[in-house]
Order: C-alpha cells, then structure tokens, then sequence
C-alpha cells in the first residue's frame, strides 16, 4: 500500500479522492438526467467533500504533483460548473421556449466558459504544494454553493427564471474577478 502515498504515483490517495469526487459528479449528471434532482445533490455534495480532502491530504503526505493539479481542477470542472449549470439547465430552464430559451442557454454558456477560465488561470498559476491566504476571484466550490442557492430559491418560488439567469451571470463573473476569498 505504500504506493498510495508516493507523488510520483498518478493513483495515489489524493488523486483517489479526487477520483471519487469526478465518480460523483458523473452520478450526479446521470440523476439530473432522470430529473432527479435530490439525488443529483447528495452526490454533489459527496464529490465536494472529497474535494476537501483531496487537497488536504495531499498537503499533509506531500503528495501534491503536475498530474494532481490538473485532475483535480477536471474534478472542479464537472462538479462545480457543468453540474450545477446542467441541475440549473433540467430543473429552472426546462419549460423555457423561444427567445428566453436562446438567453438561458446563453447565460448557461457563459458561466461554462467562466469557470473553464478561472480554472485553467488557477492551473496556469498554481505551484506543486503551494497554498496562498486568498483566492482571487471566486472559486468554482463556492461558485456552485451559490449555484446551489440560486437553485433552492428557484425551486421554492423565491424567485423566478430571469433573476436566476441574472445570478448565473453575476456568479460567472465572480469567478474571474478580483474580489478576494479567504481560503479555507
């Protein structure tokens, strides 16, 4: 079992999390396709716990690699920006026809693009091990939470198609900003 704790290993326990965390973002896909939303969430919500401790083992085993980094922001990319845009896209867009159909997948799009952005700059930026005291801009976890809001609010009647795409759009542009975010 020693591999489990050596760098060089692209199966090491870290990237194992990491792994476990893009199973359940598939999973997550495959329950927003049945229109089965609560389920989508658990395993959301299970692929963000495994993304917490991804990183954080791979600090403490000194596990952090190249292979580890970029895994981990594909992890990121189908987790906390195609899942909660598709759970948004099934449950909030569906019923949608015409010109405001073309505006949401337009919204959709955008945010997309927003967090492939933020995550490709965060690879570009990031050093093997290294963790800084803020994010710049917000990260694509917190994205998909406030994702995840915009949702529940939605679903209860809060409030209504346009403020949602209006929050997409105000959240994709969150992700490249200069606003400062603690880090964890």
């Amino acid at each position: 079992m020693q591999f489990l704790y050596r760098a060089e290993n692209h199966f090491n326990l870290a990237n194992l999390f990491t792994m476990v965390n893009i199973a359940s973002g598939l999973i997550a896909v495959y329950f927003i396709s049945q229109n089965n939303f609560f389920n989508a969430i658990i395993f959301a919500w299970i692929g963000g716990a495994f993304d917490i401790f991804d990183g954080k083992i791979a600090r403490k085993y000194g596990l952090s690699n190249a292979f580890g980094i970029q895994l981990d922001s594909f992890a990121d990319f189908l987790s906390f920006v195609l899942v909660p845009v598709f759970l948004i896209f099934q449950a909030v867009y569906a019923d949608l026809q015409g010109v405001p159909l073309l505006l949401a997948a337009a919204v959709s799009i955008y945010y997309v693009i927003s967090g492939l952005r933020r995550l490709i700059q965060f690879n570009i930026d990031a050093e093997e091990g290294e963790v800084s005291k803020f994010f710049t801009g917000v990260p694509t976890p917190l994205g998909a939470i406030l994702l995840w809001l915009v949702y529940l609010a939605s679903a209860y009647g809060i409030v209504g198609t346009f403020v949602v795409m209006g929050m997409m759009l105000l959240i994709g542009w969150l992700l490249n900003s200069k606003v400062k975010v603690p880090h964890p």
